[in-house]
């Protein structure tokens, strides 16, 4: 995965944020929603499209384009860096090859030690039996 070359496919716009702030609100456009077009992007290999898409599908619109946004700060630049990193950690996350599970074998002596210990559990009760005549 090249970063630089991811981050120059991304698309920006900057919108209105909602909420409370005043005219703050009203006038400035803080937020920053991030585009990213999964099926055009040349710095992923189609295994790797694949797997986002696999990890990512919730996320993803119909045509396979991934947008995140971003109203946390009342600057823009801050907003942009915020969601650009953020499009980062999800993207590194989804393209993360989970390790396969090797099965051990349980080792003799471990074996050895549960059967003689339920032995001595076994005799232990046996004892508190009341004899037969």
């Amino acid at each position: 995965m090249e970063i630089q070359k991811i981050i120059s496919e991304l698309q920006y716009k900057a919108v209105r944020s909602s909420g409370a702030g005043g005219q703050n609100v009203n006038k400035v456009s803080s937020k920053v929603v991030l585009s990213f077009d999964l099926d055009a992007s040349n710095a992923l290999s189609p295994e790797q499209k694949e797997r986002i898409k696999l990890k990512l599908a919730s996320r993803l619109t119909l045509e396979n384009i991934l947008i995140l946004n971003c109203d946390e700060d009342r600057s823009q630049l801050k907003n942009k860096a915020i969601v650009t990193k953020r499009f980062l950690e999800i993207v590194k996350n989804a393209l993360l090859v989970p390790k396969i599970r090797k099965a051990t074998k349980i080792p003799k002596g471990v074996i050895r030690k549960r059967i003689k210990d339920k032995k001595n559990i076994s005799e232990i009760k046996q004892s508190r039996r009341k004899p037969d005549f």
